[in-house]
């Protein structure tokens, strides 16, 4: 009995640890993911993009807003927002106040849910259901167009359900998005088509990434496809991975840059938030990813010779 007692205390203790360290060390242990991908047009010069997704801001969360605002010293040639930036009903000012120093720079983004509505208190293991099984609960309305608003009076594109071509140092990106698939507000119809074939890159751009979405962009030829959502898996097993993704991509792909049909790249950011009601990570760090663009002759990538790695952005880490 006394070895049972033993073996429940050193349970309940390692759990206690567990939860300790991943609502208060992890979950602000902001980090800066990089991959080079090969997307680009023959002949086309590197292009360096910044992915930002799932901030669910927070009016007092003053960490996280200096870190993403720090960002801006990396110098991105393009800013990529997949949305669920807000948390909180007065969560706009923050998100302005953190986005600022990259709002100066060519950006395209798209919303979330957690954009349209506030989060409310769930039991932690619907999120360990499956999909079919969960019934959505939306919290209040928040205001998403405030947020828009302040994107584009910056030069932010939004690309809801809208395709645009425009010049990032001097090569042409031609840019498409939906609305979010989680809730079931995206219309790819309105922007199915073969994009210019010769453009440098083209890309697409997804809150959700429901497979259901990521397939029509690959059939129309699209190069990369960026999303959120999944927050890496939130909680990770080491050696294992995400336990689930909230949507209908495999765990496999929760987080990172990976292959979509022959030609198609995806990037699933893990995010840089949680949603307040459930304010834990588990070996999965909040991370926004830098990209490096690069031909496609190159033939870097994840699954070839390129590198992806982590690094703790502005805690002394030196970021190449």
């Amino acid at each position: 009995m006394k070895t049972f007692g033993r073996i429940v205390l050193g349970t309940a203790a390692l759990g206690a640890a567990t939860v300790g360290y991943a609502a208060a060390i992890e979950r602000t242990r902001w980090t800066l993911r990089e991959a080079t991908v090969p997307v680009l047009a023959e002949g086309a010069t590197p292009l360096r993009v910044l992915h930002i997704s799932d901030l669910h801001m927070m009016p007092g969360q003053r960490s996280k807003q200096r870190w993403v605002a720090e960002l801006a010293k990396l110098s991105p040639d393009l800013v990529v927002n997949t949305g669920d930036n807000l948390a909180h009903r007065h969560a706009v000012p923050a998100v302005v106040r953190a986005l600022g120093p990259l709002l100066d720079l060519p950006g395209v983004f798209v919303f979330g849910s957690n954009d349209y509505y506030a989060p409310k208190p769930k039991n932690p293991v619907r999120y360990l259901l499956p999909k079919a099984r969960k019934k959505r609960i939306h919290g209040i309305p928040l205001p998403w167009r405030d947020l828009r608003a302040a994107f584009v009076e910056h030069g932010w594109i939004d690309l809801t359900h809208s395709r645009h071509s425009f010049t990032v140092a001097d090569q042409t990106i031609v840019a498409a998005g939906v609305d979010d698939p989680h809730l079931k507000r995206d219309r790819y119809e309105d922007i199915a088509g073969q994009p210019d074939p010769t453009a440098a890159l083209r890309l697409g751009v997804t809150h959700s990434p429901e497979p259901r979405v990521l397939d029509q962009f690959a059939a129309d030829g699209y190069d990369l496809v960026m999303a959120g959502h999944t927050h890496g898996g939130q909680l990770r097993v080491p050696g294992y991975g995400a336990l689930v993704t909230n949507c209908e991509l495999d765990r496999t792909r929760a987080r990172g840059v990976s292959r979509w049909g022959a030609h198609t790249w995806l990037n699933v950011s893990a995010g840089l938030g949680t949603s307040p009601y459930a304010p834990v990570r588990f070996a999965c760090p909040p991370e926004a990813s830098l990209l490096t663009l690069v031909p496609r002759s190159n033939g870097a990538g994840q699954d070839g010779s390129g590198r992806q790695s982590r690094t703790r952005f502005g805690a002394g880490a030196d970021i190449s």
